[in-house]
This record gives C-alpha cells, structure tokens and sequence, in this order.
C-alpha cells in the first residue's frame, strides 16, 4: 500500500491521491442499484496526459487494477470500485481545448461536463447534439465511456456518432490516437467506435475530437393522449412510417403518467393510459407538428395538444422532466434500460405491465420512442428484503423480454457489473470470446477495470 502510492505520488501534484478511507469510499460507486462495490485503495486526481500514463505504468509494473471514473453518473455499476484498486477520477482533465467552426469539430478532455460544451457550442452558433438526462453533471468522457444517449437521438443519434477521434492511455501506459479530424476518413479498423461505449476496458480516454453541428431552430412540441399501450405504439409506427424525423419522441405508460399528475398538477385525465410527446426543431415544423396530430387521432388519441410557440412547448415537455421525479417520490427505484424495434414498443409496455402484476410492484416505463428505448423503472421497498428480492427478479424478466422482442438490454446505459450476465446471453458464445480476445490485446494482465463488460 504504501509502495502504490509513494510510487503515484512521485508522477502525481500533491493532493492528488488521496488514501484516507472515509474519503475515498465516496469513489466506491455510480448511482447504479444491485450492483456491489470494492474498496479502492487509493483515488487519484491526475490532470494531465502524462501524469494519467505515470498512473497506468505504475499500475501495470505494481500489478493494481485501475478504475476510471468520471462524474459517476452512470447507471450500470461501470464505474464501482474494485477491492485494492486505483481509482482513477477523470475529473481535472476538463479543459475544451479547441472549437472549431470552419471544420465543425471540439476538442476536448474527458472531464469537460457535457452542458457547459453544449453551451460553449451556442456561443458559435453550433451544437454538440447528444443529451443524456444528466447532462448538466455527467462527463464527455463518462458519455463516451458507455456509448451514452439521449432525449434528441430520434433525430441525431448516439455519442458513438459524434466521436471522430480519441487519444488512449493504454494499460502499459502507451499513448494510442485513433481516428481523425476531417468530415471523412476510413483508414485502417475503426478503433475509435470500438473504443466508444468500452467503458475503460481497453484504455483511458485522455482526449475527443468530436463533431459539431449547427444549432437548431427551437422545438415546436404537442402532446398527445391515449387510451392503451396498444394505441401509443400505433401512433409512432404510424409516424415513423409517413417518413417524419422529430428531434423529440417520448412515450410515458399509465403509471408514470399516474405519478406526473400527481406531482406536476398537469390535469391529465384518469383514462390517460399512455402520453406521447412529439417535438419538431426543422423550419417546417409547424407543418409537421399538424401531421403528427392527424397521425395521433386516427391511431385513437383521445386528446392532442399542440403548443403555438417555444413557452407552450417548454409547459408540455415538462411532463417529461417530471418522470424521473414523480417516480422517485414512489420509494427506492431501479431504472432498466432495455431498446426494442419501434415496432415492438407497446408489447415491451404491456409486457412490463403484466411482469408489474406478476410480482405485486409498481414499475413505470418511459421511452425514448422515436428509437424504442424503454426505461422500465421499478418501484420497491428497499428495507423489505422479500420485496427487494421480487425487484431483481422483475428486472430480470424485463430484460429477458426485451431480448424476446428482438431488442437489446441497454440502449445507452451501459453493461457495467448490472448487466454482465445478460449481456453473454445477447453476443452469444463467439461473440462472447471475441469480446474477451480484443480485451486481451488492450489489456493482457486484465488491470483495466476488471469485472465490467466482458
């Protein structure tokens, strides 16, 4: 122990590692439930390229595995601590080293929050589009580390997307850059997407040279109201099909809808058994905001509210931003993250409704539905043991269903500890060892955030 960390120490300015127990357990975890976690040994606060590689050389020449954390936001347990490890927080190495307009690209290190480079985007007039919840606290790295999402990836995607190169520490310490900083460019494999979504893995993000692009005129939103899953799902079939690409599409069941109108006063009727949020930012938006509206009401919508400006806009998605809160209000909540075929969304909300009755709990789901993401979120007792017991097991089945719908058990959330077992269910036995071989070439002594993924 104290070798570990007089060697640290020697590459590392003072006050950068930290060892004092009552300290570092506040690095032990995400905010992921169900997921166990180690005590580090130590957590160190590098603030340059090279004091990170100092760290990965001790640590391989030590033989001490490293966790790297950002802002510990994430909700699969990726970021835990394991017993005896380096903990190694990304946090300082938060500068934006460059915007640029005429090539549409920010350079930036990996502790920059995900808010404050949208903003600095504005400033210019562009937009760094991928818009996790918790953007005004997570991480670029973080985002990049579990192929983070959002509300707005309906129409601009994933941070995988915007990622054109990386700069890696590796497990020896090494510097690896991949990718590029041109609008095109496939030479050699695509170490870059490979890296994105690793979830420190294979390496440590030290630097992004991400994509830009032009700021968007403001969302014209309407929220529509149905009578079942069943009508929802036919609403955004039916929306997706005519060829529409809204910039926000979100789907709350009966249950969440329930806890948002108790908590917000939206006024919502009793027989609101589905919302459906649907928003547009092009400059023909009111134009296909009217023909969302005709889509609604033929699928059965009950009630369709469109708003006339951005303010009436920002009052309707509200019911959004409410979801996670309303819920929480609920009792201790464990938020899934399963993404199935738009066309399968209603059978993944009535089949969490019938996993909600099997097991005598109360599970909300809100989705991402311009791109079928669900976030089943289940509500429990966390001091009752039995009915903690019957959460992980409705958590599971969720998932299981998921991959019956021909879906994916995380969208954007990540593997982490929370999903590693299902996760071999999905690759598959061959895709399984692949997985573990490609590991082995960027991490042989298996150092790098052990236990995680794979």
């Amino acid at each position: 122990m104290s070798d570990l960390t007089d060697r640290l120490a020697q590459g590392l300015p003072p006050g950068a590692v930290l060892v004092d127990p009552d300290v570092t357990a506040a690095y032990r975890h995400d905010m992921a439930g169900f997921c166990t976690a180690g005590t580090p040994a130590v957590v160190v606060f590098p603030e340059t390229v090279e004091q990170v590689q100092h760290v990965l050389r001790t640590a391989t020449e030590l033989r001490v595995p490293v966790v790297p954390q950002g802002a510990r936001t994430g909700l699969s347990g990726a970021a835990n601590a394991v017993d005896g490890c380096i903990v190694l927080s990304m946090v300082k190495l938060n500068r934006i080293l460059e915007l640029d307009p005429v090539n549409r690209i920010a350079v930036v290190e990996p502790g920059v929050v995900n808010a404050e480079l949208s903003r600095a985007a504005a400033e210019l007039g562009l937009s760094y589009p991928p818009d996790p919840s918790s953007w005004e606290s997570c991480t670029i790295g973080g985002n990049i580390g579990t192929g983070a999402g959002g509300l707005c990836c309906v129409k601009y995607g994933v941070t995988s997307e915007y990622v054109l190169g990386l700069d890696v520490v590796l497990a020896d310490g090494r510097l690896l850059s991949t990718g590029r900083r041109t609008a095109k460019g496939v030479a050699g494999y695509d170490l870059t997407r490979l890296l994105v979504g690793s979830e420190g893995t294979l390496g440590v993000v030290v630097r992004a040279v991400l994509a830009l692009r032009p700021a968007p005129e403001p969302q014209l939103a309407l929220a529509a109201e149905f009578p079942s899953a069943d009508a929802a799902g036919a609403a955004v079939c039916a929306v997706m099909a005519a060829g529409l690409t809204p910039s926000l599409m979100e789907l709350m069941d009966a249950v969440t809808v329930r806890a948002v109108n108790e908590l917000g006063r939206m006024g919502l009727p009793e027989s609101t058994q589905a919302l459906l949020l649907v928003a547009f930012d092009g400059p023909d938006r009111v134009d296909r905001l009217a023909r969302v509206a005709e889509l609604c009401r033929a699928a059965g919508a009950t009630e369709v509210v469109p708003a006339d400006d951005q303010a009436e806009s920002d009052l309707l998605l509200e019911a959004r931003r409410l979801a996670l809160p309303a819920l929480d209000r609920l009792g201790t909540t464990m938020i899934d993250d399963v993404a199935v075929p738009r066309s399968r969304l209603a059978e993944m909300l009535n089949g969490v409704a019938v996993i909600a009755e099997r097991y005598g709990l109360t599970i909300g789901v809100v989705s991402h539905a311009g791109d079928g993401n669900t976030h089943p979120i289940v509500i429990f007792d966390a001091s009752d043991e039995e009915e903690t017991a019957r959460a992980q097991h409705s958590f599971d089945e969720i998932m299981g269903l998921g991959l019956e719908l021909g879906g994916t058990i995380t969208g954007e959330h990540g593997v982490g500890l929370l999903k590693r077992d299902w996760l071999a269910r999905e690759l598959g036995p061959v895709g399984l060892e692949l997985q573990r071989q490609l590991k082995a070439v960027f991490d042989p002594l298996g150092i790098l955030n052990p236990g995680k993924m794979v």
